[in-house]
């Protein structure tokens, strides 16, 4: 499970965002910028029929020194349980990729624009996939109370910052 897998970014994100934040990611605008030297407009064909994407992203402002696979607490949070690397989505990662889900706002030639994607101006797209409802969870759900009361305000709009 050691050989390193070597991936080519297919967009980036323009606009939007240009520092990472922990909220207020609500009615952020940006653009995903596919790379027109490896895909056609065909690449997006059929794309506008959809109202959400679902982008896999590279953190590329995260120092990657600032790695704990072991447990720690959310937001460095006193309140919140001690939690495993893979009991987070935060950008400390092994891989430093994301996931987000973002509405489709409109298409312009391999410019896609988005709400809601919550990745920084510069940000190398990995992939980009159609979100299709049938691929959403399954059966009931469940998280812990910390999750919802750290994210109450994640994509709360930019405005509602409290001073």
């Amino acid at each position: 499970m050691t050989d390193p897998i070597v991936m080519t970014p297919v967009a980036r994100v323009v606009g939007g965002r240009t520092e990472p934040t922990d909220d207020y990611w609500g009615g952020t605008r940006s653009i995903i910028r596919i790379d027109p030297d490896a895909y056609s407009a065909a690449s997006v064909a059929g794309l506008e029929e959809f109202s959400h994407l679902e982008v896999v992203f590279f953190f590329h402002l995260t120092d990657q020194t600032d790695l704990n696979p072991g447990a720690r607490r959310p937001r460095e949070n006193p309140d919140w349980p001690e939690v495993g690397i893979f009991g987070h989505r935060n950008m400390r990662r092994q891989n430093w990729i994301g996931v987000s889900r973002c509405r489709l706002v409109s298409i312009d030639g391999l410019d896609l624009h988005v709400e809601d994607l919550d990745a920084v101006d510069g940000t190398p797209v990995l992939d980009i996939k159609p979100w299709f409802a049938e691929m959403g969870p399954r059966g009931e759900t469940h998280q812990p109370a910390w999750v919802s009361e750290m994210l109450g305000d994640y994509f709360a709009p930019a405005q509602a910052v409290r001073k």
